[in-house]
């Protein structure tokens, strides 16, 4: 499973970006999946995750009311829409997906839930 994560970018404090992470040609729809992230010298930490089907998702609290995660079966894509962003969320992203038979009830916060990763995408936030 090849993941890519893109949309990041260089955005002052209070701005917004919306990150993507496609699976090129094949289905993202027979997994969970997630977003973490790693500042500079920090390990890296859950951010978002969100179920198979897109009803249940998880979010954490420092990006909480802030972050929102989604995701498009049909176009095999899933999204962290980031809205007030503040210097503190400056990071590569990263994406992550999960093997789940579960439809609704599996959205995992650990990353060593996750069986594959993307690339990753560098966020910077200005102040």
């Amino acid at each position: 499973v090849q993941l890519q994560a893109s949309g990041g970018g260089l955005v002052q404090a209070g701005g917004s970006l919306r990150l993507s992470c496609t699976r090129s040609g094949r289905t993202l729809s027979g997994y969970a999946l997630g977003w973490f992230r790693q500042a500079p010298g920090k390990e890296r930490e859950f951010v978002a995750s969100i179920s198979r089907s897109g009803v249940s998702t998880a979010t954490a609290d420092s990006v909480k009311g802030r972050f929102t995660i989604s995701r498009d079966n049909a176009k095999n894509t899933m999204y962290l829409q980031m809205n007030s962003l503040k210097p503190e969320d400056t990071a590569i992203y990263y994406c992550a997906a999960a093997s789940s038979a579960s439809e609704n009830f599996y959205y995992p916060r650990e990353s060593a839930q996750y069986n594959y990763w993307g690339q990753g995408t560098q966020v910077t936030v200005s102040s």
